[in-house]
């Protein structure tokens, strides 16, 4: 979408069609609508233990969020504005009537999933979740003690008649429209915030002893008596509205970046609204004042068959019930790492590849204390870009600054969601006498990279760790991604020149071993991707295989759907949104596309170019390169990106072997991309037992040598 009748026909047909056609790309949007729709397949996948389960549908129910707060939110932009031209990914409008389309069946079969599947089978396993009208007397008088100790000093009901304006709400907040009966005045309409600092589960004990499970809304809706003294309290309408995140902070025009983003996070309970979302039972002449007080559109209101804001189901991840989750596993240690006691003394013999989370973190934590402490080290550099709350990462580079290490580190404040924790963080690094910078005006900095500089008896020499990942302990336990610890001169000196790129001024290009977006990233993957072509032509064994987050680039794409029509055989595994269409005859017919949707997040990014093979006889070989960059426009033009390379040759072996190939040979998680867009779930091959990547990765961990 969207293309005419003649250019489909054209593609279906095989014809020379220009590789800038529209019918040759996915809509972004909707490829994003397809990925999520993976994420609720996982919640109603039986194979799964029964708490992961529910966890997927919460996260399923989140990231609709977030794409409306960023996605959708920039699309009603564009409509506000009168764009009606139709870019290669389709008219603004078009777009969003297409993924409301693509949400309410998926709606549909989320409630069907609660419902019919998730529900019934917690109450099996003895974890009920109950409506207030389905408590016993007993449990309800617990409750009602409970409103009124813990509930109803926090609850401010806000009136909305000719005396009040219609109140302000919040961005993602729970809420009940609230209708009363005024014994003078008739019918009133109020609006009550149900508290977030409260769970969204309430616990209650029935006579029988069990605990049972209450939804706080209708704890809240149930005891509103208490709150209208005098009124019939006549009904009470679960709603939420959704705003626009995606603000964007002039950089030039900011006298301070800090400050500026303050304000920006402050501001996003602010922004326009970009959907409503009602409850089923919500009377019209309801739905009706909040939709004209709210000034909305009717595509940006969905009514549900579903409690409002079931990312709140992620609470029950909390529940102590080994038995309903995945098993746990000890997370493995390169054995080197074990022997030793300097982890610096096992980087200067060789390189070391570690694979989170079947790899533990530790060893990149110890790396940084270690420096902190370490006499010989005279500096450490850092970018931090989502870091978390209660971080050993920076706790160590404070520790360094202790130590009276020069420390220099670089943190992006403008990392989406997670800005309150950076600009913390930055306000702490900085009063320990941290050299603390912002990063580049204009660009976000996503690089993953530490550099620690050393004095050794021979010089001056440089450990570097890099990574596809961000310095965070806790997404390291559930997002599978790759780091890399070198002593490599050349790429120790490449970190060096990025490091006075991002902290002074710099407009170095080119860098000895590492690509470095936004400048040059692009064109030497393409050049690549050129010489792989090249190859297929010369001696027909062209072969590229990528794993990645996300596939938008149209320049990448053209370049990927050029090996194809040479006959390179192409390989990609992209978990998220993907803009490419495979399986085109005459254009694409030589790329398969997957993607994996499983118990870890895939994060890594892997670009594996052939170029004749380990072994070739004209001084080519293969090259795989890691790092942050996923082949996105943002990525390429708008961040600073790092890809390096794995010199290592048994590491990189290691890395095509066994976790490239075994990924792209997945049976048990893995869907392939159809040339119409859809996805469908992969088998094993006859006769064989179907193979789940992830679970080879935990049983294999520690292997990569």
């Amino acid at each position: 979408m969207p293309s005419s009748e003649s250019q489909r026909e054209a593609v279906k047909a095989g014809a020379e069609v220009s590789l800038g056609d529209p019918a040759l790309y996915i809509n972004r949007e909707l490829s994003w609508c397809e990925f999520n729709r993976r994420v609720l397949e996982e919640a109603r996948d039986p194979r799964r233990p029964l708490l992961e389960r529910v966890k997927f549908l919460a996260i399923f129910a989140g990231n609709l969020d977030e794409f409306f707060m960023i996605r959708v939110s920039g699309l009603r932009r564009q409509i506000a504005a009168g764009r009606t031209d139709a870019d290669p990914e389709g008219a603004p409008r078009e777009t969003v009537e297409a993924i409301r389309q693509i949400l309410l069946e998926q709606l549909a079969a989320c409630s069907a999933c609660w419902y019919r599947e998730l529900l019934p089978a917690l109450a099996e396993a003895g974890i009920r979740v109950l409506h207030y009208n389905e408590l016993s007397a007993a449990c309800m008088t617990q409750l009602r003690e409970y409103f009124e100790r813990e509930i109803f000093p926090v609850l401010t009901p806000l009136a909305f008649d000719p005396a009040h304006p219609f109140p302000h709400i919040s961005n993602l907040s729970l809420n009940l429209a609230v209708v009363v009966e005024d014994p003078r005045y008739g019918e009133r309409f109020a609006r009550l915030k149900v508290p977030d600092t409260l769970p969204r589960f309430l616990p209650v004990t029935d006579s029988d002893g069990r605990q049972l499970f209450v939804w706080l809304e209708d704890v809240v809706a149930a005891n509103l008596d208490l709150l209208f003294p005098g009124m019939r309290v006549q009904a009470a309408f679960p709603f939420r509205i959704t705003r626009d995140a995606d603000v964007e902070i002039e950089e030039d025009e900011a006298a301070d970046l800090l400050e500026t983003v303050e304000e920006f996070v402050e501001m996003r309970d602010f922004g326009s609204e970009v959907r409503l979302e009602v409850d089923q039972a919500m009377p019209e002449r309801i739905r009706d004042i909040l939709v004209s007080n709210l000034s909305l559109a009717p595509y940006l209101v969905y009514t549900l068959d579903l409690p409002v804001g079931m990312a709140n189901l992620m609470e029950l991840m909390k529940l102590d019930r080994p038995d309903l989750k995945d098993r746990p596993f000890v997370p493995a240690l390169p054995p080197a790492f074990t022997i030793e006691d300097s982890l610096f003394s096992v980087i200067a013999r060789r390189d070391v590849l570690l694979y989170h989370p079947y790899d533990s973190f530790a060893p990149v934590v110890d790396f940084i204390r270690e420096a902190a402490r370490d006499p010989r080290v005279l500096a450490i550099k850092q970018t931090l870009y989502r870091v978390g709350a209660n971080s050993p990462v920076v706790d160590a580079l404070l520790e360094a600054r202790h130590h009276d290490k020069q420390v220099a580190v670089l943190v992006e404040l403008k990392a989406r969601f997670d800005e309150e924790n950076n600009i913390a963080w930055a306000r702490a690094l900085e009063q320990a006498g941290v050299h603390v910078v912002y990063g580049l005006l204009g660009l976000k900095t996503h690089c993953k990279l530490c550099l620690v500089v050393r004095r050794e008896r021979d010089g001056i020499v440089r450990y570097v760790h890099l990574g596809t990942g961000n310095y965070n302990p806790i997404t390291a336990r559930v997002y599978a991604d790759l780091g890399y610890f070198t002593a490599d001169p050349a790429i120790g000196a490449d970190a060096t020149d990025l490091f006075n790129a991002l902290t002074g001024y710099s407009r170095k290009e080119h860098y000895r071993k590492l690509l470095v977006a936004p400048r040059t990233m692009r064109q030497q993957l393409i050049v690549r991707i050129e010489r792989e072509i090249a190859r297929q032509r010369k001696h027909g064994d062209g072969y590229l295989a990528f794993k990645m987050n996300a596939l938008v680039d149209r320049d990448c794409i053209k370049a990927l759907y050029r090996a194809s029509r040479a006959g390179v055989k192409v390989d990609l595994q992209v978990r998220g949104i993907c803009c490419l269409r495979p399986g085109v005859p005459g254009v694409s017919d030589n790329i398969t596309v997957t993607s994996v949707v499983g118990r870890f997040l895939e994060h890594s990014r892997i670009y594996y170019f052939r170029n004749g093979g380990e072994a070739c006889a004209d001084g080519a070989g293969e090259e795989v390169l890691l790092g942050s960059a996923d082949l996105m426009p943002r990525n390429l033009d708008g961040r600073v990106e790092v890809l390096f390379p794995v010199t290592d040759p048994a590491l990189r072996e290691s890395v095509i072997r066994d976790i490239l190939a075994v990924h792209l040979r997945d049976s048990a998680q893995s869907r392939r991309l159809r040339p119409d867009g859809v996805y469908e779930r992969l088998a094993p091959p006859p006769g064989e037992p179907p193979l789940d990547s992830q679970l080879w990765m935990v049983e294999h961990r520690g292997g990569w040598e």
